[in-house]
């Protein structure tokens, strides 16, 4: 029985400036019109990193904007929401982080049976020659794939 995911958004610019080193699966603690925004489709993951803090690991600045049929009811757009992972894998992560230059960034968000999802990654910043090498690699493949610019 295949499982019905329903991708929200991606980070595409994370793969582009971070070299993503392990992924993980989390849960998301959301308010009501949060949800209704996110099947909507609205959310932006572009600067958004997570932290880990007195055990928990909390997501800053990713951004979902107000629900257009809510009322008073509207959540803060750039709130800082929670994370929810096993008390083993934040332990993990909290290793990971204490790594020198590495974090932890959003990946993409999505609905798996129901529930939003966010798969995080811990990450290392990469430099613009690794980026270079990047880009070359990549019109490489697509060279030899048959497609030129």
């Amino acid at each position: 029985m295949a499982e019905s995911v329903k991708v929200i958004a991606k980070n595409r610019r994370a793969f582009r400036d971070f070299e993503v080193l392990d992924r993980v699966e989390a849960g998301i603690v959301l308010r009501g019109t949060e949800v209704k925004s996110l099947r909507d489709g609205n959310v932006r993951l572009t600067d958004s990193y997570a932290l880990v803090e007195d055990g928990e690991v909390r997501l800053r600045g990713m951004h979902i904007p107000p629900y257009k049929g809510g009322s008073w009811t509207n959540h803060n757009p750039d709130r800082t929401r929670k994370l929810l992972l096993h008390r083993r894998e934040i332990k993990k992560l909290l290793g990971r982080v204490q790594e020198k230059g590495l974090t932890i960034i959003p990946l993409s968000i999505y609905f798996k049976r129901g529930l939003a999802k966010l798969e995080i990654g811990v990450a290392r910043g990469k430099k613009m020659y690794d980026k270079r090498n990047t880009i070359k690699k990549r019109d490489a493949e697509r060279e030899m794939r048959g497609f030129r610019k």
